[in-house]
């Protein structure tokens, strides 16, 4: 089968819509799209503005209606805040303008590592300018221009032509993709790898009560000539294609599903739209299969992700993305090869700090392929979380990383930021690794209309090798400060509470080796049980929220997190819910694996304490067999585990 020479499907549609003389007034128009990783310190601004507003970011790049819609809720808690994001964007409300620009030098030492979510630059790289532009004849179509450029690379990041309106805008062109609400990563597709060029087909105007937003994309990835085809490889452009749906059905809380497919390149075609959608909706049977490799249609990533907006004096937002990049045991909805995240945000503490926390876990197999023998990379740098690009290149070993950043808004004035990154590999992996760390100092300013400023960063990568960088930038943009004093103290919403549980838990585990030997289950075990989360009411009876629990379960520590945690009061103290999450069992590598299931609550049997009865069901946890003291892999190269149980606990909520 030979490939045609139709790299996109949707560009013939992109051009004719492009050139068709009119636009009808479906409504608002299309939007342009603010910095990604590009301006931390307005980045920092619109993110306290969206939690202030009670607006759970699940993607980006951020279009700006967005933000600006946001607004005027959160003018009512900052209004610093308000104006200079207000005055921000008025550089996006003419015919024709330059919204950013930046100039940085640096001086760099050691070894040549990766720099996160920097588009592929390394740490050696000795200079970087970025720019962005554009030009907008009409309502309902724009042109961007821009991309950023550094040591030995341009990317033209950002520049693209759109048309259309709030529920439907077409870019065409060099679109940034970020499938994630966490700020620092993103383990489908982020801005570590150089941006690809795509057609992408979205909405930045929530559809329906139902507040349903979609992003469709196909891009064209790098050259390989390393795709497997028959009974030897050939070469060329493998496509990426991208979906991502999400609904925020009460406010403060969403919820989200995002795929990646690659497929195609070179004799494997993958032009049938029928063999596309089997892929899509029965990956278990057409894609993830141990045939011989013409039998898969490509290669699949899939995520859930939920952000929840916590409201108050010191609001805050706790998101969670639960990922996969295969699918595990039978049917289609299991993720296998699994990946947990786990991430919080304050935007302000204190008045004048801010704090960002985040940690992801992967198990092997992520952004490598047995038919796409460079994966899902570009340039040497994988598409998603920036902790995989420390690794020898190919090597699908799971890792654990973890990112704190913390922001001081200075009363002398500027923004001092400290920020700390460290990863560390399975023990299992082709390379003989350290744990990685990094440390960057930055502080900026804003001086005449620039933001001028330095950083400061060293670390140590996965090899042990030891790198430094001093860099100095000038941004273009308006004065700007990070908020005052004098923020209005907002009360904690209606209905809204923390919450710790300290009880028991009574667990058994059926447990699947898969060496041939049958399925068998542990006697029932008595352990402790604590569990600490955040609610917040969306209607008269109705919370909904997130809570973390820990458990000793067979003499093994589980960590399930619930991404959706709903609970009906009653009349009387009585209350139910039910609650659907992801659990992470501590055996000698990682396993993951749904966690659901349902409770019943005595409200105020003392003031502020409940007294509640929860089961719970965490299926198929998965891990494979990757240890020399692991079990045979005839005839499954994974065991799987299944905990059945209960928990009785007191609530304290505050």
């Amino acid at each position: 089968m030979k490939q045609t020479s139709r790299s996109f499907p949707l560009l013939g549609l992109a051009a004719l819509i492009i050139c068709l003389p009119g636009t009808p007034a479906w409504g608002r128009g299309v939007s342009p799209y603010l910095p990604l990783n590009l301006d931390p310190e307005i980045e920092l601004q619109i993110e306290r503005v969206l939690i202030l507003a009670d607006k759970p970011v699940m993607t980006r790049p951020i279009a700006a209606a967005t933000v600006l819609d946001a607004l005027p809720e959160a003018c009512r808690h900052d209004e610093v805040l308000c104006r200079n994001v207000r005055r921000y964007l008025g550089k996006y409300m003419r015919k024709i303008g330059l919204t950013d620009a930046s100039v940085e030098a640096a001086a760099t030492d050691g070894a040549s590592v990766p720099l996160a979510n920097q588009r592929g630059m390394q740490s050696d790289s000795a200079w970087r300018v970025s720019a962005h532009g554009y030009w907008q004849p009409s309502d309902y179509a724009l042109v961007s221009l821009g991309g950023v450029a550094y040591d030995g690379e341009a990317v033209p990041s950002g520049s693209m032509v759109s048309v259309g309106f709030e529920y439907a805008q077409l870019d065409v062109g060099y679109r940034d993709h970020w499938f994630s609400p966490f700020t620092q990563s993103s383990m489908l597709i982020s801005t570590e790898a150089q941006t690809l060029p795509s057609v992408t087909l979205s909405n930045y105007k929530p559809i329906s009560r139902l507040g349903l937003q979609y992003e469709v994309f196909l891009a064209q990835m790098e050259f390989s000539d390393k795709i497997l085809f028959g009974t030897g490889t050939t070469a060329g452009h493998p496509r990426l294609a991208g979906l991502r749906f999400a609904i925020e059905p009460a406010p403060g809380w969403s919820l989200g599903a995002n795929r990646l497919m690659q497929f195609g390149g070179g004799e494997r075609g993958g032009d049938s739209l029928n063999d596309f959608f089997k892929a899509l909706f029965k990956p278990h049977e057409f894609d993830n299969v141990s045939q011989a490799s013409d039998s898969q249609f490509g290669n699949q990533v899939a995520a859930w992700t939920s952000r929840f907006i916590f409201p108050g004096k010191t609001p805050f937002a706790v998101y969670l993305e639960y990922a996969g990049e295969d699918s595990s045991y039978e049917g289609n909805y299991r993720l296998g090869n699994a990946s947990l995240s786990v991430g919080i945000t304050f935007p302000r503490l204190w008045d004048r700090f801010d704090l960002t926390y985040e940690v992801s876990e992967w198990q092997n197999g992520w952004y490598v392929n047995g038919v796409y023998g460079d994966g899902l990379t570009d340039h040497g740098h994988v598409l998603g979380h920036w902790g995989a690009d420390e690794r020898v290149f190919g090597d699908g070993v799971g890792a654990e990383a973890q990112m704190l950043r913390v922001g001081w808004d200075a009363p002398f004035g500027g923004y001092l930021q400290a920020r700390a990154r460290t990863v560390a590999n399975q023990s299992y992996g082709i390379g003989d690794y350290q744990r990685a760390y990094e440390l960057a100092v930055s502080y900026s300013r804003a001086l005449a209309g620039f933001t001028v400023g330095a950083e400061v960063q060293a670390g140590k990568d996965v090899f042990g090798e030891s790198y430094s960088r001093l860099a100095g930038f000038a941004r273009f943009g308006d004065e700007w400060s990070l908020g005052s004093r004098d923020v209005t103290d907002a009360p904690r919403a209606r209905g809204s509470e923390l919450f710790v549980d300290a009880g028991i838990n009574a667990s058994q585990v059926q447990i699947r080796l898969g060496d041939g030997t049958p399925p068998h289950t542990t006697s029932m075990e008595i352990a402790p049980h604590i569990g600490i989360g955040a609610r917040r009411a969306v209607s008269d009876r109705s919370d909904l929220g997130v809570r973390a629990e820990f458990d000793r379960i067979d003499g093994e520590l589980l960590v399930a997190v619930r991404a959706l945690d709903y609970r009906y009061r009653f009349k009387n103290p009585l209350a139910l819910s039910v609650f659907v999450g992801a659990a992470r069992y501590d055996l000698a590598t990682p396993a993951y694996g749904y966690y659901y299931g349902l409770g019943v609550q005595w409200r105020n049997v003392l003031p502020n304490v409940d007294v509640g009865v929860d089961l719970r069901y965490a299926d198929k946890i998965a891990r494979d067999k990757l240890l020399a003291s692991d079990p045979s892999s005839n005839p499954r190269p994974d065991s799987f585990y299944d905990v059945t149980g209960g928990t009785l606990s007191l609530t304290y909520r505050w």
